[in-house]
């Protein structure tokens, strides 16, 4: 029985059947948990014994890693979805060298056990980004010459004609991996192009550097307000389980972290709510100069690129 037991087991691979799909539209939001702590560095780089990426499954089919901190203060959260035909990886950290920061064997790896608990040889991989800044794209440079890969551009014309957008920011397209599907639209302001992208499956809405708990540094102060605009109005027709940005840089308490730090106890969940994002929309309209601003959840940084303190602002005029 148990040799009968294993043929039938071997014969969708000996015949090349398909595995069977995965239904990611039932039972909506599907649910997931994030760590209690992330690793978030230590007093001493030297003695930090922490793996060079952390990786959580936020449920079976979706993986949440952050960078460690001993590599690079910024940290950068990534997120691994898979659909059944594709899986996408959202931002990939400042560390352009495998042999320095081994991102691309931590993303096999984790691509490899998920295709083994789902009786799959492969699946195709898309490297795409939030926006242009080097600790969310650097990192794709190990996955050059990965089989069955594909890369979003270093251009504005690359990054919206990977997901065929005609109207950026303002046009929402979406993207299918497969029965799970991401909506993608231009989320201008800390730079001017980046992306929000919404996954139907988790009801997760990935903000990027635009709002996240942390200094969110706004170079484009009417730009980022029409983002956030939109952001409301998109929250008015779709159910958002989380908000999640790329970074963490305050405390619980509600404390900041001095800008480049690599050693952050005590450091508040990626995880943010629509109450958040909705409080600090209503915070931002009462904005009418550049400065830095606690609004209760974030610090909005108006035209303040790299201020570090809440007490001199070099940049007001």
């Amino acid at each position: 029985m148990k040799i009968s037991a294993l043929l039938i087991c071997l014969l969708p691979a000996l015949y090349g059947a398909q595995p069977p799909r995965i239904d990611f539209t039932s039972n909506l939001p599907a649910k997931g948990t994030f760590p209690k702590v992330w690793i978030h560095g230590s007093k001493s780089l030297l003695d930090n014994h922490d793996p060079p990426v952390q990786v959580h499954w936020f449920n079976e089919h979706t993986v949440v890693m952050r960078e460690n901190k001993a590599y690079n203060y910024e940290a950068a959260f990534m997120y691994l979805y898979f659909g059944n035909d594709r899986a996408i990886l959202l931002d990939q950290g400042s560390t352009a060298l495998r042999s320095e920061w081994p991102l691309r064997d931590v993303v096999d790896k984790v691509i490899a056990e998920w295709c083994r608990k789902h009786g799959r040889q492969d699946i195709p991989l898309v490297l795409a980004f939030s926006h242009l800044h080097g600790d969310h794209w650097a990192a794709q440079n190990q996955f050059i010459d990965r089989p069955n890969t594909r890369i979003m551009g270093l251009t504005h014309e690359e990054m919206v004609g990977f997901w065929g957008m005609k109207n950026y920011p303002e046009e929402r397209v979406e993207f299918d991996l497969g029965g799970r599907k991401l909506l993608i639209w231009g989320s201008p302001g800390h730079v001017e192009d980046e992306f929000a992208y919404y996954d139907t499956y988790t009801q997760i809405l990935f903000t990027g550097d635009m709002f996240y708990r942390g200094y969110c540094y706004i170079t484009y102060w009417d730009k980022w307000m029409d983002s956030m605009a939109r952001l409301m109005q998109f929250a008015d027709k779709f159910p958002i389980a989380y908000v999640v940005g790329c970074h963490v840089e305050m405390k619980k308490d509600g404390s900041f972290f001095t800008y480049g730090t690599t050693y952050q106890p005590d450091e508040a969940p990626v995880q943010m709510d629509l109450a958040m994002l909705r409080r600090t929309y209503e915070f931002a309209k009462k904005i009418t100069k550049p400065g830095v601003f606690f609004t209760g959840d974030v610090y909005l940084c108006n035209q303040t690129r790299m201020t570090s303190t809440l007490d001199v602002n070099p940049y007001v005029y």
